[in-house]
């Protein structure tokens, strides 16, 4: 293994990474607004609003985010939809990301022990009331390590906005490799750094369910 080469390469790397967080942060910002929203839908007593998200869901969840990412750069141009790459990676991965959070948040709320609402119902809380006062606090327990889940599949899978060329990890030691034909250094570095980072957002899903467990 070429430690030279490791050492001269890592500061390129280290910003990289900053850029793969920077993604990762938004994309997880956008998906929940995106799940939140779905959810909503799919809780409405609107059929035409419940048929909404559930074709969303399936068309997000049954294509390659891949493929999804292609259609937003590349084809997007043709409808008027022209995105920077950084731009294009964020929107691509949080409108995916969207549909898994939330049939993680969608489950939550339905383990709810459903006496919980009816209790509420009858000293006279409203439909809304109690949702946010009595429901959403107890799912929100719930939802904590499938979300958890979903952030650590969305920062291993920022790695795709390579494809569109976005400067992150997978992007910079693809170029490192071309330049040096050393593949395993840069592949290792790479892999590393992606390691420190599920790391810590496990790290910070830990705490926030010891946090609410303790509640």
């Amino acid at each position: 293994m070429d430690l030279t080469l490791i050492q001269r390469t890592f500061p390129f790397f280290l910003e990289a990474a900053w850029i793969t967080v920077q993604i990762s942060v938004l994309a997880l910002l956008l998906g929940l607004l995106v799940a939140i929203v779905l959810v909503a839908a799919r809780l409405s007593t609107s059929l035409v609003l419940r048929c909404l998200a559930r074709i969303y869901i399936s068309v997000f969840r049954g294509t390659p985010c891949l493929v999804q990412l292609f259609i937003i750069y590349f084809g997007g141009p043709q409808i008027g939809l022209e995105l920077e790459p950084f731009a294009a990676g964020v929107l691509g991965l949080g409108l995916n990301i969207a549909a898994y959070m939330a049939e993680s948040i969608r489950g939550a709320i339905s383990n709810v022990d459903p006496g919980q609402e009816e209790a509420a119902r009858s000293i006279g809380f409203g439909r809304g009331q109690t949702f946010w006062f009595i429901t959403l606090p107890q799912a929100a327990k719930l939802m904590i390590r499938p979300l958890g889940v979903n952030a650590v599949a969305l920062v291993k899978g920022s790695a795709l906005v390579s494809t569109i060329s976005v400067v992150e990890l997978s992007y910079t030691a693809q170029r490192f490799i071309s330049s040096t034909y050393k593949p395993f250094e840069m592949f290792v570095v790479s892999a590393l750094l992606y390691i420190v980072m599920v790391y810590l957002v496990r790290f910070i899903v830990d705490r926030l369910d010891n946090r609410f467990a303790a509640r």
